[in-house]
């Protein structure tokens, strides 16, 4: 697993992590509440379904009253299962955390938001004409996994590895176990439903946005920390 390694510059609290975490929890802990029948019609209102985002015979004011377009914006923060929220909120807190005190907060959210929609939409270009809703940060969360390659490009990440009876912690290059991920992304790709029902493209066009993003960034960061 990895374990994060805080860094020596101090600054105030991540607020937009804590924020995302406590709105994908809230929401989580909302839907499990709700009857199967019910949760699913919320999964489908509120999650990005590719053939109704993508619907060319639809109205646009239709479009617009039904919201279409902002489900790419609240899929990110709905989620089916638990093990799939906590997964997604592992790797947010590890690499959330570094990357918003580099970017400041109201970027690093906006960057979170903006990521996760054009990932979904890429998600359900790639899947046009199913029903079947994406909802998670998964995209969100593997752009600010992008954002942080891009921004700690030397960094190292902790790394417990299980050894016989023993568990060994070992500091690995962020770029090799972050490279090490994103070829799994691209593997599962072409593999397809042998490893669920997951849009892996979203992950890999969150990751490409991450990284985009955070370079874009990178001259408005060097004045925030020259003020």
């Amino acid at each position: 697993m990895f374990v994060y390694l805080p860094s020596s510059r101090r600054t105030g609290p991540p607020w937009a992590t804590l924020l995302i975490v406590a709105a994908c929890v809230a929401t989580f802990l909302w839907l499990v509440t709700l009857p199967p029948g019910e949760r699913l019609a919320t999964l489908s209102r509120w999650g990005t379904v590719p053939s109704t985002l993508l619907d060319p015979l639809a109205p646009w004011w239709q479009q617009l009253l039904e919201l279409r377009a902002a489900r790419l914006v609240t899929a990110i923060f709905i989620h089916a299962d638990w093990l799939h929220l906590t997964g997604n909120l592992l790797f947010l807190v590890v690499f959330g955390v570094s990357a918003e005190r580099a970017l400041g907060s109201p970027r690093f959210l906006a960057m979170f938001v903006t990521g996760g929609a054009l990932a979904n939409l890429v998600g359900a270009l790639t899947l046009a004409g199913t029903s079947a809703p994406i909802v998670g940060s998964s995209g969100a969360v593997s752009a600010v996994v992008g954002a942080y390659l891009a921004l700690f490009p030397r960094a190292r990440l902790g790394l417990v590895l299980p050894l016989g009876v023993f568990l060994e912690f070992v500091r690995i290059p962020a770029p090799l176990l972050i490279g090490f991920w994103a070829a799994l992304q691209l593997l599962f790709t072409y593999v397809g439903p042998a490893f669920g029902a997951v849009a892996w493209w979203t992950h890999i066009a969150g990751f490409v946005i991450g990284i985009l993003l955070a370079l874009l960034s990178r001259p408005a960061i060097a004045r925030r920390l020259r003020n």
